[in-house]
């Protein structure tokens, strides 16, 4: 389970898989709107981690930034830690 602490949303924290076909499975939110975050959790599972990043990444809210930009920010945190 990969964790990730979101910055400047509601949202504490963004957790999740990827499986061997790098693909998302079980995205959690700790805090912010849950019926929101629990939409965002259905429509991502199974996609691709590169398809997710590049529909979610600069979507704004608040602060420059949203949970769905966080959650693209998660994956590229977890591109970059499983490249090492």
């Amino acid at each position: 389970m990969f964790t990730y602490s979101p910055k400047g949303t509601c949202s504490r924290q963004i957790l999740f898989e990827v499986d061997e076909n790098n693909t998302l499975r079980n995205v959690r939110f700790i805090g912010g709107c849950s019926g929101n975050l629990q939409g965002i959790s259905k429509l991502v599972e199974g996609r691709h981690i590169d398809e997710v990043e590049s529909i979610l990444k600069g979507i704004r809210c608040r602060n420059n930034t949203s949970c769905p930009d966080q959650l693209a920010c998660a994956v590229a945190e977890y591109k970059r830690s499983s490249a090492k």
